[in-house]
This record gives C-alpha cells, sequence and structure tokens, in this order.
C-alpha cells in the first residue's frame, strides 16, 4: 500500500505536475520527520506541492488509522495538517525570497502554533485532499490556512503558525 503519493511522484527526487514535492527540497539533516521525512522508514511519507500559492497533499489512510470503524482517527487528521502546514510555510518562504523549489534546499519550518476544527467525521476509505495557503509570510514565520477533504467534502480546517526552525533543534542534541 501506498500512502502520502502525491500528483505522479512516490519517490525522493520525483517531480509531480508542480516541481519537485516541498519534502524533497529538504536537505538530509532535517529528512526524518514521522509525517512528513522521507530518510523515516515508519513514516507518512508526505509530499506536498505548491503551485506558487496554494500547496496540495494527498493521503491514503490505512485501516489502522481508523477512530471508529468507517472514520480516520482526529490525531492522524491533526498529523497531516502539522506537516501539510509546514511545507507549506516553505514553500512559501522560499516563493517570498525569490527562490524556486529545487533550486536548493529549503528553509526548513516547525509548528509553532496548531488549531484544527473538525467539521464533519472523515471517511476511512476515500483518499484524503489537503490544500493550504499562505495568508502571513515574514523572515521568521508563516501563518498557514489549510484544509482536507474526503470525496470531494471539507471535513476539517486547520491554522498553523510555522516558524524557522530554531538554531537549538538545528544541533544535534548533546552538542554546544
Amino acid at each position: 500500500m501506498t500512502t502520502g503519493t502525491g500528483p505522479d511522484a512516490t519517490t525522493a527526487g520525483a517531480r509531480g505536475p508542480l516541481g519537485p514535492a516541498v519534502q524533497d527540497c529538504y536537505p538530509d539533516d532535517f529528512a526524518h520527520c514521522y509525517g512528513c521525512g522521507r530518510l523515516n522508514p515508519q513514516g507518512h511519507h508526505l509530499k506536498t506541492y505548491w503551485d506558487g500559492r496554494e500547496s496540495r497533499t494527498r493521503f491514503t489512510p490505512a485501516p489502522h488509522h481508523v477512530a471508529v470503524p468507517g472514520f480516520v482517527y482526529g490525531g492522524l487528521i491533526a498529523s497531516l495538517f502539522d506537516c501539510h502546514s509546514t511545507a507549506t510555510a516553505a514553500a512559501a518562504a522560499a516563493t517570498h525570497a525569490g527562490q524556486r523549489l529545487g533550486d536548493g534546499p529549503l528553509a526548513r519550518f516547525v509548528t509553532a502554533s496548531l488549531q484544527v476544527d473538525y467539521l464533519k467525521p472523515t471517511p476511512l476509505g476515500p483518499e484524503l485532499d489537503l490544500r493550504g495557503w499562505a495568508t502571513e509570510v515574514t523572515d521568521r514565520k508563516v501563518v498557514v490556512e489549510a484544509e482536507l477533504r474526503a470525496a470531494g467534502v471539507v471535513t476539517a480546517r486547520a491554522r498553523a503558525v510555522a516558524v524557522r526552525l530554531p538554531e537549538a533543534m538545528a544541533r544535534p542534541p548533546g552538542s554546544s
């Protein structure tokens, strides 16, 4: 089963119709995230694509992502929004700075705040479609709004504040 598939791309370095996946532009040292890290063998392997204004991620939940029979676990939905939003932030910041995806490594963002509104139960089975856009971009942070659709129906929305990776996180644990 393939999860975290984006349009026309399933492997690192692959290009979709909108260019490379945002996550494939992260330096290897920062590609281990459970949600989107291409170097995490146990992760979701999300792929986020950017058209210059809007991001898109697709993900098909597995049967074990169940909350109650027939519906997706809300924690998974929050996790998807988390990684999708930080990828959207990285792409929006690059665009804001005049950088094109694929022209070099992207700055890594982490979540400072995440608010998820569950509007309807999300059915287990259909591919989930997440879309996001930046509503504020500064040198340090990006505010992202996003929505999740299942079978064309919006079932959840999120607002995330993503900040550039703090210096303390850019060093291996125990180093000074």
